[in-house]
């Protein structure tokens, strides 16, 4: 490659902090220039729904690394900008303030935004989202100065915010269209767990219901019931930010699509984060994680083949919660509508626990639930891909070790 190189990433979170710093690590010696929409540093995003929603602990903490870090390795980074068009043949992005930069490898890390409610009175100013770490700041404050709170969606936004409700002795009230919280990611059994916790911390959670409008006073359900609130918190999911790949030509799917080594459909552009809809080997299958250990542990991949050399992401999937006084750890992955089995180790009704989700006696992801010092062995598991007996992985007597074959 014709030095000076330039590689441009395009956006300004955890991913793309993470991806100088490894292409830095790498030895590349040439230019890089970080293009984020927020005015802040590249922060972390796991805080903002937990410690800095509570009490606004960790908020100095959340930036992956501070000014000096980037003006001593190099690293040209541009706050409060946005890559708004690529032109792959002339290999230039175009950015918002109109200038136009060379690149030679471009990286595409843009995230997701919040999914948007598209029922009447969505656009009222009594309506929040949490995604960035100014929206942590302004749902703090309105938890501090309210008496109550609606939360559509008993996902995990949903649901730590409402645990950071609580905690500020706030109201809570929680609009779950599902019959029971994470019902897709966790499944009945460990969703009714969940559905405890919050019962038993006084949250009034409605399943299986239907927001129809957000009103000046709160909101409105389908089947007519009102529920009065101060402020109403949205946690219905998030969208990949895939606009920009997909006017440029990419390909795109449920996210930005690329091979093993974050490599998309130009093969001078790559993608890694929550926008990235990675091929992974060892699932065998295209898939897109919203989690933090992606964004923390796919740059490091991206930055070896955007220099040419060979490199896969084959991490296991991992994301974890803290609410109230259950801390889980969750590891591996469950395609959707995948006919599978849960096997528990451990007590449901005291909240600790392991979970096993099983495909064919074989572990295809695991969980653990106030339980600690266990995800190694967890994640040994699912790697091994191989048959177990189910009353061994029952038995708390079994060392798990035992059951981990090489």
């Amino acid at each position: 490659m014709p030095a000076p190189a330039t590689f441009v990433i395009a956006g300004g979170g955890l991913a793309a902090a993470k991806a100088a710093e490894a292409l830095r690590e790498e030895g590349f010696d040439g230019a890089i220039v970080v293009v984020g929409r927020e005015p802040h540093l590249p922060y972390e995003r796991p805080p903002l729904s937990k410690t800095c929603l509570q009490d606004g602990g960790e908020r100095e903490k959340i930036f992956v690394h501070d000014a000096g870090w980037y003006r001593d390795h190099a690293v040209d980074l541009r706050t409060g900008v946005t890559v708004t068009g690529i032109d792959r043949t002339a290999h230039q992005v175009t950015l918002s303030d109109g200038e136009r930069l060379r690149y030679d490898k471009l990286l595409l890390a843009t995230g997701a935004s919040p999914r948007r409610l598209a029922v009447p009175g969505h656009d009222r100013g009594n309506v929040l989202y949490l995604r960035t770490v100014d929206d942590s700041d302004r749902l703090r404050a309105t938890l501090s100065a309210a008496t109550r709170i609606a939360v559509v969606g008993a996902g995990w936004i949903g649901l730590e915010t409402a645990a950071a409700a609580r905690a500020a002795g706030v109201e809570v009230t929680v609009v779950e269209q599902e019959r029971q919280p994470l019902l897709g990611v966790l499944g009945p059994e460990i969703g009714a767990v969940f559905a405890g916790l919050h019962r038993d911390h006084g949250v009034d959670l409605r399943l299986a219901a239907r927001l129809a409008a957000v009103t000046e006073a709160g909101v409105e359900l389908a089947d007519g019931t009102r529920i009065d609130a101060d402020a109403v918190v949205a946690g219905i999911g998030a969208v990949p930010e895939t606009g920009l790949a997909a006017a440029a030509g990419l390909t795109v799917g449920n996210g930005v699509t690329t091979t093993a080594d974050l490599r998309t459909s130009d093969p001078d552009i790559f993608a890694a984060g929550d926008v990235a809809n990675a091929y992974h080997p060892r699932l065998g299958a295209h898939i897109r994680v919203e989690h933090w250990a992606n964004a923390l542990n796919q740059p490091a991949v991206a930055a070896r083949a955007m220099l040419g050399r060979e490199a896969a992401y084959d991490e296991l999937p991992y994301f974890y919660t803290d609410q109230y006084d259950l801390g889980m750890e969750y590891v591996g992955h469950v395609p959707p509508g995948l006919a599978h089995d849960v096997v528990i180790r451990g007590d449901l009704a005291k909240r600790e626990f392991l979970a096993f989700w099983l495909r064919d006696d074989t572990v295809i992801a695991a969980m653990n639930v106030n339980i600690w010092d266990q995800t190694d062995e967890l994640k040994a598991l699912v790697r091994a891909a191989a048959p177990l007996d189910r009353a061994a992985l029952a038995d708390p007597a079994t060392p798990l070790r035992r059951l981990i074959r090489p």
